[in-house]
């Protein structure tokens, strides 16, 4: 596909060019143009200084009808986002050097307009059909274009802003716009966009914008914000595997101590529920800060041995 699509676009190509174009070696590029004509396919080659092969009379085929739409659709599963083997991603972006200027553009576009995070925020299970204007927002990622945007803020008011769509982010079930404005990057949670009305004027896209990596620093951002409580702890290297299991992300693991157990930092929305949390593991990691968190586990510590320190007829401490 790709080679009839560059003959299309070009009239004529050497074995050369579609080797570079295509990452592939000359003599690969000659099979495969010997098998486009044992195909049926109308291609001849032209001996000489300024050869090359051609399409007999300048025949196309339907890949000439592929819309920009068709091909942006084709190319979002070769993005970051595709659940598609690494040979299939990399044979599409071949393939997408070959596209006419226009759809190629857009082609790039959709394969880096989308990311899926499937790590939830909270607890929700709930799973939601995509938002409203989605398929908007995604479209004007894709063409590049700035959109007035109406939007409902948590506490339920209307605002109104152009803002320069960079990429979409799916995040558990649910959908966020990442964009530049006049006041920085901002992250809109898509379900809360009330009106998209694309302006027609050019995203002022930067050159080194990752949307991936750009992300991965909101989220971090994000769940700084929702778990600002950090206990510093010790354990014992064994419990490691453990602490990942029950605190996932919240968790960072740093290197070892003198006495061979492992530093840890872990976080939480709050100081009492964090040491709650910790209370079970005593077996296994020592807190050392902050102080506020080492008081409620004292906290917790005495309320546990005076409810169960003892038996219910009093006859003295419970053995383990």
């Amino acid at each position: 596909m790709a080679i009839l699509l560059l003959l299309q676009h070009r009239e004529q190509v050497t074995a050369a060019e579609v080797a570079r174009e295509l990452e592939i070696s000359e003599r690969t590029a000659r099979r495969d143009l010997d098998a486009l004509g044992m195909a049926g396919v109308p291609v001849y080659s032209v001996q000489g200084r300024g050869g090359g092969w051609r399409l007999l009379g300048g025949a196309r085929t339907d890949l000439s009808g592929l819309t920009a739409g068709e091909a942006r659709a084709l190319f979002l599963v070769a993005g970051p986002a595709a659940a598609v083997t690494p040979a299939v991603r990399a044979a599409l972006r071949k393939l997408v050097r070959a596209l006419p200027e226009p759809f190629r553009l857009q082609a790039e576009a959709a394969a880096s307009s989308l990311v899926l995070d499937p790590q939830r925020w909270g607890s929700s299970r709930v799973e939601p059909r995509p938002p409203r204007f989605l398929d908007d927002l995604q479209d004007a990622v894709i063409r590049g274009v700035q959109v007035r945007l109406g939007y409902v803020d948590r506490e339920g008011s209307q605002t109104e802003r152009t803002v320069h769509p960079l990429g979409i982010v799916a995040k558990g079930p649910s959908w966020y716009l990442v964009s530049s404005t006049e006041a920085g990057r901002r992250t809109f949670r898509v379900d809360r966009v009330s009106s998209v009305d694309p302006t027609g004027d050019p995203v002022d896209r930067p050159d080194d914008f990752d949307l991936a990596e750009s992300w991965r620093e909101i989220a971090d951002e994000v769940d700084r914000m929702r778990t600002p409580v950090e206990a510093r702890a010790v354990c014992a290297p064994h419990a490691v595997g453990v602490l990942r299991m029950g605190f996932g992300g919240r968790l960072v693991v740093g290197g070892a101590t003198a006495d061979g157990r492992i530093d840890v930092v872990i976080r939480g929305n709050d100081e009492y529920k964090l040491a709650g949390e910790l209370a079970g593991l005593v077996d296994w990691i020592e807190v050392t800060g902050p102080p506020a968190v080492r008081d409620h586990l004292a906290s917790i510590g005495g309320t546990l041995v005076e409810r169960y320190g003892s038996d219910r007829h009093g006859r003295g401490t419970a053995e383990r």
